[in-house]
């Protein structure tokens, strides 16, 4: 059975910070840019996960490479 790299651990924080921050985040009052602060914690948190994906897909391109080598 072939071992998951640690970088694709990356992939979880995002997902973490919506399931786990959105009730701390949840205030009406506080504005983010006009919007209500737990909309922009989510907003924050899709750009975080499209920027990891990223890394993700850069790391795992390098990974799959040196195993065709």
């Amino acid at each position: 059975m072939r071992r998951v790299p640690l970088y694709r651990w990356l992939a979880a924080i995002p997902g973490l910070l919506i399931l786990l921050g959105a009730p701390f985040a949840n205030s009406v009052r506080t504005r983010v840019l006009g919007m209500p602060f737990l909309l922009a914690w989510i907003v924050g948190c899709v750009l975080l996960t499209s920027l990891v994906m990223a890394i993700v897909g850069r790391l795992d391109d390098d990974h799959a490479r040196r195993d065709r080598e």
